[in-house]
């Protein structure tokens, strides 16, 4: 089978390596290289650096609109997506006889969009997993054609699940192909009446607010890892995980120094680790013994 491949972030990397071990890959289309880091360096995507160690052609369009008579060319028997980050034209779904095949990371109809793990985490659910499903003119709507569960775990940050679901994800993904290429399954509808939303996530988000209850404080932080801010005396610190604890007192406030307690809108959570304002990862008793924290302050 000649499979076209649409993928770009490190998530879509173990799917890329399984179909070019059990299929004929013919190309591989990923967004252009970006500036990243503090430098701003041209970097280009994690499918890309994987496509050209293993000699494979890569695309990198702009507009995709623009690149349908390329795929054309191509002749893929199937179009398998994986967070490439751009929404498919009509005129692309019609190409390939099997279809576009995307791997989703939830469970569909649940959390259709573009931050599926993120908000799975931050909304506290305790289960998610992998759908593989058609592509269809809707966001993450098509029909399905496999799904798997997948716990999430009490120390589950995003970097944790999103290396778990993207490696159980790519061996689904590549068992359900063969499925599909062999007539061996019958695509389901997503059930609409159950469909929920996972949108970008926004800048403002990564900002900590302290007057959200504290399992969602914590659940930010661990959905959003590992960015979430807040300010300690003016200087940005970065909450890498925190537990929640008994603790009374004004949103933000430092209720017990010697802990690193800090007070929620409901409840209190106690910072286990962090990144200070120097760039030093560092647990929470470290940073009070090098900043010495004190009772009554706040963090903004």
């Amino acid at each position: 089978m000649r499979i076209l491949f649409m993928g770009t972030p490190r998530f879509a990397v173990p799917s890329l390596e399984l179909l070019l071990r059990e299929f004929n890959v013919v190309g591989v289309v990923t967004q252009p290289d970006r500036p990243a880091g503090r430098g701003k360096r041209l970097t280009p995507p994690p499918v890309k650096e994987l496509a050209l160690k293993q000699g494979i052609e890569v695309y990198q369009p702009e507009s995709i609109k623009g690149f349908i008579g390329t795929i054309r060319e191509l002749k893929p028997d199937c179009i398998v997506v994986v967070a490439y980050g751009k929404i498919l034209p009509k005129d692309i779904l019609s190409v390939p006889p099997y279809g576009v095949v995307n791997l989703h990371a939830s469970l569909l109809p649940k959390y259709r969009g573009a931050a599926p793990i993120q908000r799975a985490i931050m909304a506290g659910e305790e289960r998610t997993g992998n759908t593989v499903m058609l592509v269809n003119e809707r966001m993450d709507a098509g029909d399905i054609l496999s799904q798997e569960e997948e716990t999430i775990g009490d120390e589950d940050n995003l970097q944790s699940l999103s290396e778990r679901l993207s490696v159980k994800g790519a061996e689904l993904l590549v068992r359900t192909l063969k499925l599909w290429f062999g007539s061996k399954i019958e695509p389901e509808p997503q059930r609409e009446e159950e469909a929920t939303y996972a949108p970008p996530v926004q800048r403002e988000e990564y900002r900590l607010c302290w007057k959200a209850e504290a399992d969602s404080v914590r659940d930010r932080i661990r959905g959003l890892y590992p960015s979430v801010h807040t300010s300690f005396r003016g200087e940005r610190i970065k909450l890498l995980k925190v537990e929640v604890v008994e603790g009374y007192g004004e949103p933000g406030e430092i209720v017990d120094p010697d802990r690193f307690v800090v007070s929620c809108g409901s409840g209190a959570v106690r910072v286990l680790e962090l990144i200070s304002p120097k760039g030093k990862r560092m647990k929470g008793e470290d940073f009070v013994r090098g900043y010495s924290p004190e009772k009554g302050e706040l963090l903004k």
